[in-house]
């Protein structure tokens, strides 16, 4: 990126730095929020140019100095030798970056085929991101969910949030996990020992909230709202008021349920907040050829032959078949243990953005 570009984002630094030291500011939360996760997305770039412009001006000043004194010339060289990997390391940081990777992060997952054990993979499933949300300090809602006669999740709604601003957050450490995960192992249904492949369908977007990108979505009239009691396990009745709610959005087809909250108004305030962000995410990619190519491998049928990872019990198996990972630490994996496996879907997004 040229230099005045890269003076514009260490200016951008500056007056972030300055507002966000108006306490004014910090009256609006939702303000400061989306001011404090700009800043911080722009530290590690103002870092990497800072360092870079030291290594330049002290690699200027030992040549110039090597000219009266020769000890200086091999710290010429030293610094000579750090230039490359520091210009890399900026150039890194100033590929565009996806404008939610700041975000929290809405997730669904849903049974598919395998009946009983689709919905029990589905609960391991959950069981796994929130286990990972746990080991890095976030928080994860269930806002709606289905359960299965066994204890899995025919569906499930889940928000997960993290408690500060990150300049890779929630949403750019599990935006690729959207699409259909396939597990193969013997049921617990299974009485004849046999192994059995069912899936389960992951779909995420974005949690982009009501802030002012996503106040034209939505038209009321466009709405269908029903009321009905929440349920718990079992279709048991756990709040004796009609306080759950579900919104269809007329236009698109989209329906979004909130049963976790105590009030109606609160579950209908939740399903609002997860319909724009879905209508956000849907708005997203009609728009960008980029943002369409994400998520072809969202869940479309949630059919096991769709698949973008494999989880292999007897093998102790873990494949992700976008990128090749393979790995036997598929107990780890499913408690939580998911850095090097996310860590390959990242790594390779970016090393296909910098080819492009």
């Amino acid at each position: 990126m040229p230099a005045p570009a890269v003076d514009a984002l260490l200016a951008e630094h500056a007056e972030l730095e300055l507002r966000l030291a108006d306490p004014a500011v910090h009256t609006d939360a939702a303000l400061a929020r989306k001011l404090g996760r700009r800043y911080a997305e722009l530290g590690p770039i103002v870092a990497a140019s800072r360092e870079l412009s030291a290594a330049r001006e002290d690699l200027a000043a030992a040549r110039e100095l090597a000219g009266e004194d020769p000890s200086f010339a091999a710290e010429a060289d030293e610094l000579g030798a750090r230039l490359p990997a520091l210009e890399t390391r900026l150039a890194e940081l100033l590929v565009p970056r996806d404008p939610h990777d700041g975000d929290d992060l809405v997730m669904e997952v849903k049974s598919g085929e395998g009946g009983e054990e689709s919905a029990l993979f589905a609960g391991d499933l959950v069981r796994m991101y929130t286990r990972y949300a746990e080991r890095r300090g976030w928080s994860t809602e269930v806002l709606d969910a289905t359960v299965s006669d066994l204890g899995g999740y025919k569906d499930i709604t889940l928000i997960v949030r993290a408690r500060t601003p990150e300049p890779d957050g929630v949403w750019s450490a599990l935006k690729f996990e959207g699409g259909v995960h396939r597990v193969q192992r013997v049921p617990v249904t299974e009485s004849q020992g046999r192994i059995h492949t069912s899936a389960a369908g992951v779909l995420v977007y974005p949690d982009t909230g009501a802030d002012d990108t996503t106040a034209d979505l939505i038209d009321e009239k466009d709405l269908r709202v029903d009321v009905f009691r929440s349920s718990g396990h079992g279709g048991q009745s756990v709040n004796t008021t009609d306080s759950a709610v579900r919104i269809t959005h007329l236009p698109s087809g989209i329906v979004v349920s909130c049963q976790n909250e105590r009030s109606q108004l609160q579950n209908r305030a939740r399903a609002m907040e997860v319909l724009r962000s879905r209508l956000q995410a849907v708005r997203e990619a009609e728009q960008a050829a980029e943002a369409m190519a994400e998520r072809k491998s969202q869940v479309r049928t949630v059919d096991r032959s769709e698949r973008i990872r494999t989880y292999n019990y007897p093998e102790n198996r873990i494949a992700d078949h976008r990128v090749g990972y393979k790995a036997h630490n598929l107990s780890a994996v499913l408690d939580g243990d998911l850095d090097d496996l996310l860590g390959a879907l990242t790594a390779a997004d970016r090393a296909e953005q910098l080819r492009s």
